[in-house]
């Protein structure tokens, strides 16, 4: 079973391996934990008899206006079992009476989106890897 939590309060670095599959430098779990301690807005799917995260959401916001879902994460096995979906829900929920909520995705995810209610739109990124592989640890 698993349980959606809104904080991540009681996870160990333990408990929040495993994320980031494919990332040139992923963030480490203790830098995991402070980006989600961090955020305006957090759901962790976490696996009730395991204790051990399987999925995560985050907002920044300004409170009033905006917010940015800068990451949605699940463990590769809980993938395809809607997860994700409830995640993102739940998120939505929880920012709901915000003008906008946007990210950013692949074109892979897209129709991922699309079914949650967002609409494709321009975005312009920048990544600084090298600064980011100094924040892994």
């Amino acid at each position: 079973m698993i349980e959606y939590r809104t904080t991540p309060d009681g996870l160990t670095d333990e408990a929040l391996k495993g994320f980031f599959v494919g990332w040139p430098n992923p963030p480490s779990p203790r830098t995991l934990r402070r980006i989600l301690q961090g955020s305006y807005a957090v759901v962790v799917a976490v696996d009730a008899e395991t204790g051990k995260a399987v999925g995560f959401i985050n907002a920044v916001s300004d409170g009033v206006l905006s917010a940015y879902i800068p990451l949605l994460e699940v463990l590769p096995p809980y993938q395809k079992k809607g997860v994700g979906s409830k995640l993102t829900a739940l998120m939505l929920e929880r920012l709901e009476g915000l003008y906008m909520i946007d990210l950013a995705c692949d074109p892979h995810l897209e129709a991922f989106y699309r079914k949650l209610g967002f609409t494709p739109s321009t975005a312009m990124i920048r990544r600084d890897y090298a600064a980011q592989a100094g924040r892994a640890g």
